[in-house]
C-alpha cells in the first residue's frame, strides 16, 4: 500500500509564506520523483515543481520561479515545498505527486497522488 500524506496548507495574506510537506509511505516504495502540482476552482491541475530522488534535479513552473522552492529528505521519504511571496493566483488544492519516471511535469506521468491540501491566499 502507497499513501502520499500532505500537510501545512492554510489562509494566508498576500506575501506571506508557507511550507508544504508530503510524506510518502509504503513497505518498499522509494519513487524516483516527487513533486506538487495544483488544481485551482475551474482550473485543469497543473504542475507546480518536482525533485528527483537521487540526483535532486528540479524543475518549477515558470510562475512560481524564485518564489517556491522544493527540497527533499531520503531518509524520511519526504518532500517539502517553500512557498514565498505568495500571490492570491496561487490559491489553489496542492496535490503531493510521486511517480516512477522523468521528468514528471505532467499529471499524465504522476503514478500516485495524494488527497491535497487547500492553500488560499488573500487580498
Amino acid at each position: 500500500q502507497v499513501q502520499l500524506v500532505e500537510s501545512g496548507g492554510g489562509l494566508v495574506q498576500a506575501g506571506g509564506s508557507l511550507r508544504l510537506s508530503c510524506a510518502a509511505s509504503g513497505r518498499t516504495f522509494r519513487p524516483y520523483a516527487m513533486g506538487w502540482f495544483r488544481q485551482a476552482p475551474g482550473k485543469e491541475r497543473e504542475f507546480v515543481s518536482v525533485i528527483s530522488r537521487s540526483s535532486g534535479s528540479t524543475n518549477y513552473q515558470d510562475s512560481v520561479k524564485g518564489r517556491f522552492t522544493i527540497s527533499r529528505d531520503n531518509a524520511k521519504n519526504t518532500v517539502y515545498l517553500q512557498m514565498n511571496g505568495l500571490k492570491p493566483e496561487d490559491t489553489a488544492v496542492y496535490y503531493c505527486a510521486a511517480g516512477h519516471s522523468w521528468p514528471m511535469v505532467v499529471t499524465t506521468n504522476v503514478d500516485y497522488w495524494g488527497q491535497g491540501t487547500q492553500v488560499t491566499v488573500s487580498s
